[in-house]
């Protein structure tokens, strides 16, 4: 069993790009009145005490969401993930924080279904506690890629699939390159959502060029680094990789990073991009 637990890192800056994606794509979904499934293949626990031990131990969230929370929010989709924030906790401490899970079932509607997999025993109890109860959901606790395969297409012929490994093994990078294009083969016209880390530049750029050389159409990637690629922080920043992302979804992400940037400003300015690979 693998060792990682999100509950360590909940609320990084990370996190703030990794959901703030998350809740413009499925808005987007939302627009039309045709059902659709959410498919999170590395769910985790699904909301977060950002006053455990496990939180206290890294303190990461205190240069994510808890700079985020001071902050004099201008860009709509800001204040529209900042909004659910709020919904969650009671009064004005900031306590919990969402994951992918509990912000999708804010979101979907009744006739939306989610389906969530966690394969971490304690996280996936953690997960069935908080959702079990909500009919549109099914939970696994299965090897996320096999789950990838079996679920796909969905039977809504519409949806988001979103995908948030923790890269724990390295052979992640790969074994995510080939379940995307089996993936798209089979839904071709879903939305897919793929978080990744910058740990390494060379790396990280070695693996996504593979990603664009398997011919994936209409990819689009969002980046935002706090820190700079030297800096010896271990994660230096984080990217999201849209397969079919919504016509908006550029010009939208250059306006709202450059003011999540300036918020979570780590001394000199961080680096953000937006751009297409196809």
């Amino acid at each position: 069993m693998l060792s990682y637990r999100h509950s360590f890192h909940a609320g990084n800056f990370a996190d703030l790009l990794k959901h703030i994606t998350l809740v413009y794509l499925l808005d987007y979904l939302n627009k039309k009145d045709k059902p659709y499934c959410y498919l999170d293949t590395h769910s985790g626990a699904g909301l977060y005490d950002l006053t455990s031990s496990h939180a206290a131990k890294t303190n990461e969230f205190s240069e994510g969401i808890a700079r985020f929370a001071q902050a004099s929010l201008e860009q709509p989709q800001l204040l529209r993930y900042w909004q659910l924030i709020k919904k969650i906790n009671s009064g004005t401490q900031l306590r919990l924080y969402p994951g992918s899970p509990q912000l999708a079932s804010l979101l979907l509607r009744p006739t939306d279904r989610l389906l969530l997999n966690e394969l971490h025993s304690t996280d996936h109890k953690h997960l069935v506690a908080l959702l079990s109860q909500d009919k549109r959901c099914l939970i696994k606790q299965e090897d996320a890629f096999a789950v990838l395969k079996a679920s796909l297409p969905p039977k809504e012929k519409r949806g988001l699939v979103f995908i948030d490994p923790s890269y724990e093994k390295k052979d992640d990078y790969q074994k995510l390159i080939q379940a995307l294009v089996s993936a798209h083969k089979r839904f071709a016209t879903g939305v897919y959502a793929i978080w990744y880390p910058v740990i390494s530049r060379q790396d990280t750029e070695a693996w996504i060029q593979k990603l664009v050389a398997t011919g994936l159409p209409k990819l689009m990637r969002i980046e935002h680094c706090p820190y700079p690629d030297t800096s010896g922080q271990g994660m230096t920043g984080s990217g999201m990789l849209i397969i079919n992302p919504p016509y908006t979804l550029a010009e939208d992400f250059k306006k709202l990073l450059k003011e999540l940037e300036f918020i979570l400003r780590q001394g000199t300015p961080g680096k953000i991009r937006v751009e297409s690979l196809s």
